[in-house]
């Protein structure tokens, strides 16, 4: 399955030259400067040589910059297309039956899982397991449509730990949640485009306190990997109007049972506490 743009730099980014990386970061801050203009000329406003982006291209797995080009105008197009606009899209290629929505998001669903399984990089993830089992504090910060994804890792964390917090809930004070916070505690954060401002800003804040701040998103353009100890750029292609988060949620899901399983005995009698009293407090059906 070939890996996307985001997923190549992401993936090659730690391990590129400076120069190379220069180039890297010129692409991420104005690709759409990239796309419209010729190479010489963004070489020459950006003052990364031509060369630089040629062999950017190569290190990526691209036959040359131009292939690489390409495919950033496919994905800017995939992404500058508004939420009403690709509604609009979909109407017209599955309204009226013909062509079944199911299979094309079931295809889309499959090829993100298996491009995010072969991309991930194992060594973030476990050192992202090990921040969060040895963290003296764990925030949960996401908005719009991340909101509810950070609620059910809060809900699953729960039951293991008692350190794992949900920021900015029902009109709680986001900075009285951050407050406090230092280089022994746990800030993961989930954000897509359109990027709240509010958790950009907390990101930011997080990095400056010292504390261990982790992003998972779907692009490496996400202002607040720069702000990350730790990031993960999962593929969320979509036959829908917004962004997928089938595979954000298989890597959230991946991260809570790691931590389970390497919190021993205490997370196993968290777990049966928490089923004792919720049965005690009948919150779940028993007959």
């Amino acid at each position: 399955m070939n890996k996307s743009f985001d997923q190549r730099l992401a993936s090659a980014y730690a391990d590129l030259s400076v120069a190379l990386r220069s180039a890297a970061d010129v692409l991420v801050a104005d690709p759409l400067d990239v796309v419209t203009r010729p190479l010489r000329k963004v070489a020459r406003n950006s003052g990364v040589s031509p060369a630089s982006f040629s062999r950017l291209a190569k290190a990526l797995g691209y036959a040359d910059f131009e292939e690489l080009r390409e495919e950033m105008r496919a994905e800017i197009d995939r992404r500058v297309n508004n939420f009403a606009a690709r509604a609009g899209q979909l109407q017209k290629q599955h309204g009226d039956g013909t062509d079944r929505f199911i299979d094309k998001h079931f295809t889309a669903c499959q090829s993100n899982l298996s491009r995010a399984v072969a991309s991930l990089n194992e060594k973030d993830l476990d050192r992202s397991v090990e921040v969060l089992v040895n963290a003296r504090k764990v925030l949960l910060l996401g908005a719009l449509g991340s909101t509810g994804i950070v609620e059910y890792m809060s809900y699953m964390a729960n039951f293991c730990s008692d350190n794992w917090f949900l920021a900015n809930r029902m009109g709680a004070s986001l900075g009285g949640a951050l407050s406090g916070m230092g280089q022994d505690d746990a800030f993961l954060i989930v954000t897509k485009p359109p990027f709240a401002s509010n958790v950009i800003k907390a990101a930011k804040l997080a990095h400056q306190m010292g504390v261990n701040v982790i992003v998972i998103t779907d692009t490496h353009a996400c202002p607040a990997l720069e702000y990350a100890t730790i990031s993960f750029v999962v593929t969320a292609d979509s036959a829908n109007f917004y962004s997928s988060y089938v595979t954000t949620l298989f890597l959230i899901e991946t991260i809570i049972g790691m931590v389970v399983a390497r919190s021993g005995a205490v997370a196993q009698e968290r777990i049966a506490e928490v089923e004792l009293r919720n049965r005690q407090l009948a919150e779940v059906w028993c007959e």
